[in-house]
């Protein structure tokens, strides 16, 4: 058994989860809920599942854990129906039960010398940010967490004007999360869809404002973190090495096995030893931006 195989050995999980609870949301946005114990112990902000979405289909999607609560056994996916897989996994209700391997994949890394940690999420990309920003929130401490959302869809959460101030945003950005705003994180939302609150645009662009209005001894504490469609982590990417900041994105990829067998979900990274394909679902999905997108 190889080095990188047995470094995952006895991390992930097989259970069968119970359908805990089931919310749809516009836009053909649900949030499930599963009880998943080992999965729920284990899970960090960038982990996810693979799920078997119903019995009509054996082969495994995978979801990024929006939540997790170790101590109740629970965690929680946000998905959008987008074919067959997700389609089926609609159908299910509380009661049920799914086949659920997990958790997978290394995770975000925050490092405690750059506290200021700039969350950029895009559509299903959000989940994972969410996780992080409340995970940062129960640290504590030094850690100031702002998570940037951005969606042409209603967004699947309670939202309301902003109480926390965030300097450098745009004037119309004023809504965030309730959710984040009752544990003291600040959140800004971005959308073309013309949403009350939101800054019509892209979330990238609330990003370039708030590094824009940082002092530059500031950004020697910022962290990006950023998780959504390829040409916003590229957007946030250029950001990155434009302001000077590092940046962790996390990447997206059809999967078949998800636990390193197939190599299906192999990307190209830039690794001191030289160019390496690197497999999103167990050498990743979390990796640097700068060894990914290289300009």
């Amino acid at each position: 058994m190889s080095a990188a195989a047995r470094a995952h050995r006895g991390t992930i999980f097989l259970e069968d989860a119970a359908v805990l609870a089931h919310e749809a949301h516009a836009g053909a946005q649900y949030v499930l809920r599963l009880g998943a114990q080992r999965a729920a112990a284990a899970a960090t902000p960038g982990s996810f599942v693979h799920l078997v979405c119903g019995p009509a289909l054996p082969m495994r999607r995978p979801f990024s854990i929006l939540r997790a609560d170790p101590k109740a056994g629970w965690i929680e996916l946000l998905y959008k129906v987008v074919g067959a897989g997700t389609a089926e996994l609609a159908r299910r209700r509380p009661g049920e039960t799914l086949s659920c391997l997990g958790p997978i994949g290394r995770g975000f890394a925050p490092r405690a010398a750059r506290p200021r940690a700039l969350m950029v999420g895009g559509g299903v990309g959000i989940p994972p940010l969410v996780f992080l920003a409340e995970s940062l929130a129960a640290r504590g401490g030094a850690w100031q967490p702002l998570l940037l959302m951005g969606s042409e869809l209603p967004f699947p959460f309670d939202t309301a004007p902003s109480r926390l101030a965030v300097p450098g945003m745009p004037g119309a950005a004023s809504a965030g999360m309730s959710r984040l705003e009752a544990q003291g994180v600040p959140s800004r939302l971005a959308s073309l869809a013309g949403f009350a609150g939101c800054h019509r645009g892209y979330v990238t662009e609330l990003a370039e404002s708030w590094l824009a209005a940082q002092p530059e001894p500031a950004r020697a504490g910022v962290e990006i973190f950023a998780c959504g469609p390829e040409p916003m982590l590229k957007a946030t990417a250029a950001l990155a090495r434009c302001f000077g900041v590092p940046c962790q994105v996390s990447l997206e990829e059809n999967m078949a096995c998800a636990v390193g067998g197939c190599a299906g979900c192999a990307v190209l990274v830039q690794t001191a030893d030289g160019p390496a394909m690197k497999r999103v679902c167990v050498d990743g999905p979390v990796f640097d931006a700068a060894s990914v997108f290289t300009g």
